[in-house]
């Protein structure tokens, strides 16, 4: 019989459908008790949950605004540093190398440390970050400030979901997780209409309030049950070791996490915002501040559609949707550059389908593949390997995004509509992948979803051994 710790329930379980104590426990003091068995004693609170949610996911507007800083500023930068484009394209990037370092290092940080000790750090790399480049002149001096803010955006994206992900009934898990997406979409919105109000430093200075805002909230939630659980009773497990995550039993959920990510990024969603500023020229907008401001203001109300529906239709089917109208989307905008390359006299059709495209791309891309993908990460690595799996998915992640960024143009000089063609085929892929690879986890514990990944390869393969077997003895 194979005994499992369920941290869903706080309590010893059969591997079966069983949800009995293996055996009675003795009545702890309360100074003894961890904190799932005092949430359990003490009538857990919905409201606790929701209030820590909206704390930590100040983390994840902070990493938007990370994200959204450069975009409105660039000219001004320029101008009062006297720096070359290719000067402040090195400061704009060095937030995606940060973020790799960051990437890294998050697990190993947030198993440490613990989510909330992870926060601080990130914090207080944003704040420090955000000092140099508002105070100080030097440009190699404003690199580093903005490489310690990418090291907490990296180490922002992986701990904020998991924290979420680990604190929520698995009947509120979808929707609240999908707050992190929503925070960090609000969070560009934000840099980007300041970045039209105020001069870049001051832009700096504010974005110091979200970090002292969540800083000071972490004082008032708790932490999350499952990592105190982990260091309480399952700290005598051997350490996670990145070879691990390649045996049969995470070999699916490994799989599921970095492909997800892989679609996530290479389904072209930074070269689609890089070029939402042309083609909205294009459509007769002259200032690309609005472009800006347009496509962040879109992605925030389908964020939270996507989070009112998590819960409700399930990962998969909007996970599905949102890829299929991706690779709609970027077909569209790749057929208006080949009718634009082709054909004379076609600005209005040109302009329609380019237009149109973009906004539909955006759209889905916020419904559910810029989400999700991190809900998945959050849910199906169990706690022993979350910190080492996390760290390569989201390692993964922000590797994709820099990969893009730097050959983008490399793919425009060879062919604008081939580029968007790719990216649409890709997204296409990324449909039948979801629909063959991953099971829907909604309204699951976490432990359930980790056993049905963990035995997924499994089954496979014994089914298949099965049909053998039958075959030869016929």
């Amino acid at each position: 019989m194979t005994i499992k710790i369920d941290l869903e329930q706080g309590e010893l379980s059969e591997q079966a459908d069983i949800s009995q104590p293996f055996l009675p426990a003795e009545e702890k003091p309360e100074s003894k008790k961890s904190f799932s068995e005092r949430r359990t004693s003490n009538g857990g609170s919905t409201a606790t949950v929701f209030l820590s949610t909206f704390i930590v996911v100040l983390g994840s507007l902070e990493f938007g605004y990370c994200v959204g800083f450069s975009s409105p500023v660039q000219s001004a930068m320029i101008k009062d540093l006297d720096l070359t484009t290719s000067q402040f394209s090195t400061f704009g990037s060095l937030l995606t190398i940060g973020a790799m370092i960051g990437a890294i290092l998050s697990g190993r940080t947030a198993d440490f440390l613990g989510r909330k000790g992870a926060l601080r750090v990130s914090s207080a790399c944003y704040v420090i970050g955000w000092l140099m480049i508002a105070l100080l002149k030097d440009a190699w001096l404003l690199d580093i400030g903005r490489l310690l803010t990418g090291y907490g955006a990296g180490l922002t994206s992986y701990t904020v979901p998991v924290y979420i992900a680990e604190i929520t009934p698995k009947n509120l898990r979808g929707g609240l997780t999908t707050t992190n997406q929503l925070s960090i979409t609000i969070g560009i919105l934000i840099a980007y209409l300041l970045g039209m109000l105020v001069e870049w430093r001051l832009l700096a200075i504010i974005g110091i309030i979200p970090c002292i805002l969540l800083v000071s909230g972490l004082f008032f939630i708790p932490e999350s049950p499952r990592w105190l659980e982990f260091v309480e009773e399952l700290g005598n497990l051997p350490r996670a070791k990145i070879l691990d995550l390649f045996r049969m039993k995470y070999m699916h959920s490994v799989v599921v996490g970095v492909g997800l990510m892989l679609f996530q990024q290479f389904g072209g969603i930074n070269a689609v915002m890089f070029y939402a500023s042309e083609i909205f020229k294009d459509a007769g907008f002259s200032s690309s501040n609005i472009a800006s401001v347009a496509v962040a203001a879109l992605q925030v109300p389908m964020t939270a559609i996507g989070a009112l529906l998590m819960d409700k239709s399930g990962r998969r089917p909007l996970l599905m949707v949102s890829a299929g109208g991706m690779s709609l989307g970027c077909s569209l905008v790749g057929l208006s550059f080949y009718i634009q390359s082709h054909e004379s006299d076609t600005s209005i059709v040109v302009t329609i389908l380019a237009l149109g495209g973009l906004l539909g791309y955006i759209a889905t891309f916020s419904l559910g593949m810029g989400g999700i993908p991190w809900i998945i990460m959050s849910e199906i690595f169990p706690i022993n390997m979350k910190g080492i799996a996390g760290s390569l998915v989201t390692l993964v992640c922000w590797f994709g995004s820099w990969v893009i960024t730097v050959t983008f143009n490399f793919l425009l000089a060879w062919s604008t509509a081939g580029s968007f063609f790719i990216f649409a085929g890709v997204s296409a892929s990324a449909v039948l992948f979801v629909a063959y690879l991953l099971p829907e986890t909604k309204g699951l514990t976490l432990e359930e979803i980790q056993s049905s990944f963990e035995s997924f390869f499994t089954r496979r393969t014994l089914n298949a051994n099965t049909n053998d077997f039958l075959q030869e003895e016929r």
